[in-house]
């Protein structure tokens, strides 16, 4: 019976909408896009809510092709080359289909347009199996989500009733940033600031990002976020002296241009130390 009750909510929505009618989508569509590595993921789909039914094993069979929504195909489009749970994917657009069981989700990235009616094995680009995890709560809304990002690792995570996956997703970016930086040193505006912020957030050279961090303070003295950087650097390399100096002139630069977050992250570095 809830079935039958669904099917003509979505009946009477369409005619309503052929007359002209604006009604709200009984499955609303979404679009969400996360800044990742050097470009962007997006994800457009249909939001279906649960409405007193059970979802997996019953609404989304067992074992079948699902669409990983409602409505359109859900649409996922990489700006570059990735590795998916670990397997090359190359960057662009592509259907998000799934074959759900109750301990794993196969997780299919399909290169046609057309959806799970019109499915096609051989378009298929890439599978990967992903284990399922249960919700204390249950998700109402259909959901899928960006979380753990990070420069190069992200998860997208699908979420609905008391279940939940997460898809890993990763891509190689330090010899682009490397090489980009190489380049940027030959120029005559040199970003030190930015080439010593990625080699001390990556764990790279750490004599060389604090050589960018020095110079970087010296072309703008008054730059407590820069000092702020170099006192982190110092810390790292173990000068814990060269470091709490450094912190100290942070807050006092900080002090005069009103920034207390400032304050704060140098007092709780030199408490750290």
């Amino acid at each position: 019976m809830k079935h039958v009750f669904a099917f003509i909510f979505v009946l009477v929505a369409a005619q309503a909408m052929a007359q002209g009618i604006k009604m709200p989508a009984p499955s609303p569509g979404q679009t969400i896009k996360q800044d990742f590595s050097l470009s962007a993921i997006e994800v457009n789909y249909s939001r279906p809510v649960i409405k007193g039914r059970t979802i997996f094993g019953d609404i989304v069979p067992f074992g079948k092709l699902w669409r990983a929504g409602a409505n359109n195909p859900t649409k996922v489009t990489f700006g570059e080359d990735v590795k998916v749970a670990g397997k090359e994917l190359k960057a662009g657009a592509y259907q998000l289909m799934i074959i759900p069981s109750a301990k794993s989700w196969e997780i299919i990235f399909n290169k046609g347009t057309n959806g799970v009616f019109n499915y096609h094995p051989e378009e298929d680009v890439l599978k990967v199996s992903v284990p399922t995890t249960a919700l204390s709560s249950s998700v109402e809304s259909f959901t899928i989500q960006f979380g753990q990002v990070i420069a190069n690792k992200c998860e997208i995570q699908i979420l609905w009733e008391k279940t939940s996956v997460s898809i890993p997703v990763e891509t190689e970016i330090d010899a682009k940033i490397a090489a980009s930086i190489d380049k940027a040193m030959s120029v005559d505006t040199k970003p030190y600031f930015e080439s010593a912020s990625y080699y001390f957030e990556t764990g790279r050279d750490l004599k060389k990002a604090l050589e960018w961090a020095t110079k970087a303070a010296d072309a703008n003295p008054s730059a407590y976020w820069v000092m702020h950087l170099k006192a982190k650097i110092q810390a790292k390399m173990g000068d814990k002296v060269g470091a709490k100096a450094t912190a100290l002139k942070s807050i006092e630069l900080a002090k005069a241009g009103k920034n207390e977050d400032y304050v704060s992250l140098n007092q709780k570095l030199i408490d750290g130390l």
